[in-house]
């Protein structure tokens, strides 16, 4: 697809969120960087998360404890994901690039591609949010996320399957398609190449969540016991990736919008097109800000990505003023629980129309 734009000559809205953004920082001479609040959030998850490693492959817990510790392996993998390799991504994690960098590569840690992330995740999603074509987040296999997408016979019990989907999608995109996008871009003369060192980061790293995440417990525990871990802990955190990206974006109320066939464009401002592609949730719990690293606040996020999630609380009532004052309609749902029903109800709806 070529090149989508935005109708940004009159981009009065966020020119004026913004002054307001910038003030708030100025007046509270703050950093917009996550600072040692997420430092020690961040230590705190990645001990906790060693630690069950160790408990899991090196103490050998019975079959109920080491089945729920399987389990909380995986919420924690997710956690790390959102608090420290999600920050990193975005350059928002620290005012050293350095730290930031360190962060990001946390994510091949956990199985994934840093170099392929941030093409897919910051250009594609953050730019083209819920834009069929240029958000392949919104392209999923056997899912019919919105109504520009075709019907198919199976879509109608996609409000059942998804819970396999959403389960799988964490395994499939470590062990499939990352391998399927670089080995792409070997073939593709016309695609971003890797340097060297992508290149041998790439590979010791897949070698390194090979060796721990299955040759290792396979080696302590045996096959059925190592394998039997690894898909739980791996369905869990796939499961939790999915939900928060779909309550996100894919729930009712958000607009799927498609540019002008004459001239490629989305006719609305960028930071418009943002604020009604995306839903808030829970933005009332502490509880959840905290372990989901302020991706419940995804309106504020989307509009302000180099910016920490420890200020989303603040920069979220800046927002809601101005789409007041610009008329903008703003979603969220007050808690967890009614964003995934609504989430239910538009798949199902989508399955069935």
């Amino acid at each position: 697809m070529s090149k989508i734009s935005f109708n940004n000559a009159n981009g009065l809205f966020f020119k004026a969120l913004k002054e307001k953004v910038n003030s708030y920082f100025i007046q509270n001479n703050l950093s917009k960087t996550g600072g040692i609040k997420l430092f020690f959030k961040s230590l705190i998850l990645s001990l906790s998360a060693i630690s069950i490693y160790i408990i899991l492959v090196f103490f050998t817990p019975g079959d109920v404890p080491a089945v729920i510790l399987c389990g909380l392996l995986g919420c924690n993998l997710a956690f790390i994901g959102f608090n420290i390799m999600h920050e990193g991504g975005h350059g928002s994690f620290s005012r050293h690039k350095w730290l930031n960098e360190v962060s990001a590569y946390s994510l091949n840690i956990l199985g994934g591609t840093i170099h392929f992330w941030k093409q897919r995740h910051n250009i594609d999603h953050h730019t083209y949010t819920n834009i069929e074509g240029m958000d392949h987040d919104i392209d999923i296999k056997f899912m019919r996320m919105h109504e520009e997408q075709p019907r198919r016979w199976y879509h109608k019990f996609q409000h059942i399957y998804w819970v396999l989907l959403y389960g799988i999608s964490y395994i499939i995109w470590i062990l499939y398609q990352d391998f399927e996008k670089y080995f792409r871009i070997l073939k593709d003369p016309a695609a971003k190449k890797m340097n060297r060192k992508e290149h041998l980061v790439f590979w010791l790293t897949k070698l390194f969540y090979v060796f721990v995440y299955l040759l290792l417990p396979v080696i302590m525990l045996g096959w059925l016991k190592a394998l039997t871990g690894f898909f739980i802990a791996a369905v869990v955190c796939g499961f939790s990736i999915s939900i928060v990206f779909q309550l996100a974006h894919v729930v009712e109320g958000t607009q799927f919008p498609e540019p002008d066939k004459n001239s490629n464009k989305i006719q609305k401002e960028w930071a418009v097109h943002q604020i009604s592609t995306t839903a808030n949730f829970a933005t009332g719990s502490k509880i959840a800000s905290w372990f989901l690293g302020g991706l419940n606040f995804q309106v504020e996020h989307h509009l302000f990505p180099g910016i920490s999630h420890i200020h989303y609380p603040q920069i979220n009532k800046l927002v809601k003023e101005t789409c007041e004052e610009f008329n903008v309609t703003y979603l969220e749902h007050r808690t967890m629980a009614r964003a995934f029903f609504s989430h239910l109800l538009h798949i199902k709806r989508l399955g069935n129309a």
